[in-house]
Order: structure tokens, then sequence, then C-alpha cells
């Protein structure tokens, strides 16, 4: 019986530490994304953000239509994909970006150009800071 409760306790703090450590990853990368996004604004004229709070907040609203929207969108225009090769996909990210810029209020992008340009460089910026995170996690870990 005592092993029993043990090993329901062992369990309980192994799912514990994965939800931890799942909620940790996801604040990590909406806090990485939401740098971006203040760093790719003030690179890029035509790209507007009013506040870090609105960068967080616009990290969100793209991870949500990454999530829900895109692939929608890629389902809807595989063949327009396949015929450009793969170079709509970057028309899709526009697409994605000005339709975070109507639901955002602290967000404005001023054209489809400049919507291309901040998906790109988001992406870049993005694909970096979390390289660098991921190299000094795993650094951390190789101390302990």
């Amino acid at each position: 019986m005592v092993a029993k409760l043990l090993e329901l306790y062992a369990n309980c703090i192994a799912i514990t530490k994965y939800f931890c450590c799942m909620w940790k990853k996801l604040f990590f990368k909406i806090l990485v994304s939401s740098i971006a996004v203040m760093v790719s604004a003030n690179i890029l004229p035509g790209v507007h953000i009013d506040n870090y709070s609105d960068a967080i907040v616009l990290a969100v609203v793209l991870s949500i239509l990454n999530a829900f929207v895109k692939p929608v969108l890629l389902l809807l225009t595989i063949p327009l994909t396949i015929f450009t090769f793969g170079l709509f996909l970057l028309a899709i990210n526009a697409i994605i970006i000005l339709l975070a810029a109507n639901l955002v209020d602290g967000f404005d992008v001023d054209g489809f150009w400049s919507a291309l340009f901040f998906s790109v460089v988001l992406s870049l910026l993005t694909s970096i800071l979390d390289y660098m995170g991921k190299s000094l996690e795993d650094k951390g870990e190789n101390e302990k």
C-alpha cells in the first residue's frame, strides 16, 4: 500500500514538473516573441507599436492566429503555394500580420509590404533569440 502511494506521489511530481516546464517554455516563447516584435517595430519603417504590453498582447495574438487561422489559409492555398514554389507562404504571413494589426489596438502596419518585411524580420529575430535562449538553457543544464 505504501509503495503504491509513493509511486502515485512520484507520478504526481513528474506530471507537475512537466506542466511547469510546459508553462515555462510557453512564457519564454511569448517573451522572446514580444522582444522580437519590439526590435522589429523599431527597425522597420511602417510598423508601429505603442508599448511593451502591446507587444506581449501581439505575441499572444500572433500565436493564436498561427495556431488556428494559418493552417486553414495554408490548406486553402496549397495550389498557389505549390505554383509559386512556396513563396506565397510569405504572403500568408503578411496577411496574418495585417489581421493581427486589426485585432491589437496598439499595433499598426502601414501596408502589405511593411507587413511582409515585418514578418520576415520577426521570424529571423525570433529564431535567433530562440537559439540563444536554448543554448543558454543547455549551458545551464551542463553545469549541473
